[in-house]
């Protein structure tokens, strides 16, 4: 028998990736699948892929029967993890999925959410710089976002090294329509989203932009300035993040493949691709990985860099049990990979 784990939120499409991921996880027993209208229906008329949870039900979303848990992931709405986070006990191990612990700034929560600040967890992105030390002493993690996950780790080595300035980053990145949640809405509806391409959120609206300021800001040791501007694809799940920021003089394309090769050559799950070759959603896809690729425009004077992740994984669910397996000494890597599944 493995460490107790609880999933709240289990019928949204993070917390299905996570029941997927735990699933082969030896150390990790799922106990306790938490929803909220779908409670009482069985795992499998929820996610029919998960047949290994043939049999159990989906429990109520009690914060009791979360007390028996040694880990809990709270993969719910932003702004629904503070009051349940609350009743657990300080020893638990507690990942959430959510927003409600990532910024710093409490001004920049409750303009973007709306909802007083319930405080700051430790960040949850190890390949950040001093961020996998912090992680391995916590027993409350944030989890990052998916698109702050992708701009980051696409900036922050160029950012670190001194390669680009701080002053004009500009990011555009298209995400599939699961990162919008497990919702009925009509702009996500197969025959809206199909054969279209379109922005959201523009001119700094999105929730996202305070963490991908915050994650870049910390890597830069400095505060940066970020224009970003969201897409939704007509897919259900990826991202593909096109970064760019200004070129310190001097720098060409080798300088700035070398920073992000020697940030990421240790890491399992950030790939600098050969030059040459572009990041793929597909590549990503059902993967816990990063794929980089950079390139200097001297024309331009800037930057470009292009990540593709799993929204779902390496941007949510993955990422969270990376998260767990460090705070909990286990390996690392246990219960994921970095090989994509293609076509």
């Amino acid at each position: 028998m493995g460490m107790r784990t609880a999933v709240a939120g289990a019928s949204g499409y993070a917390g299905g990736e996570l029941l997927r991921l735990l699933a082969a996880h030896p150390e990790l027993d799922v106990v306790v699948a938490q929803a909220d209208s779908r409670a009482g229906e069985p795992v499998t008329a929820v996610h029919p892929n998960l047949v290994t949870y043939a049999g159990q039900t989906l429990a109520p979303s009690d914060p009791a029967l979360l007390e028996d848990a040694d880990v809990v992931f709270l993969a719910l709405p932003h702004g629904a993890s503070a009051a349940i986070a609350a009743t657990l006990r300080p020893d638990q191990l507690v990942v959430d999925l959510g927003a409600d612990f990532r910024l710093q700034d409490a001004a920049a929560w409750e303009r973007f959410y709306r909802l007083p600040h319930a405080g700051t967890w430790v960040y949850g992105m190890p390949e950040l710089a001093g961020q996998r030390d912090l992680i391995a002493g916590a027993r409350r993690i944030a989890n990052p976002g998916c698109y702050p996950t992708s701009v980051t780790l696409a900036l922050a080595p160029l950012l670190a090294a001194g390669l680009v300035e701080t002053d004009d980053i500009v990011v555009v990145a298209a995400s599939g329509t699961s990162g919008a949640g497990r919702k009925a809405a009509t702009n996500l509806l197969g025959s809206e989203v199909m054969g279209d391409l379109s922005p959201y959120k523009i001119g700094g609206a999105h929730q996202h932009t305070p963490e991908i300021t915050q994650g870049l800001s910390l890597a830069a040791g400095t505060r940066v300035s970020v224009g970003f501007t969201p897409l939704l694809a007509p897919m259900p799940r990826g991202i593909l993040a096109t970064c760019t920021a200004k070129l310190k003089p001097g720098v060409d394309t080798a300088a700035l493949r070398a920073a992000l090769g020697k940030a990421y050559t240790d890491e399992p799950f950030v790939h600098l691709l050969d030059e040459g070759q572009m990041p793929h959603t597909a590549a990503t896809f059902g993967a816990n990985s990063v794929h980089v690729q950079a390139a200097a425009d001297p024309d331009s004077g800037r930057a470009v860099v292009v990540s593709a992740i799993d929204n779902l994984g390496k941007g949510a669910a993955g990422q969270a049990l990376q998260n767990a397996n460090i705070a909990l000494g286990l390996p690392e890597t246990l219960g994921l990979s970095a090989i994509g599944v293609a076509p």
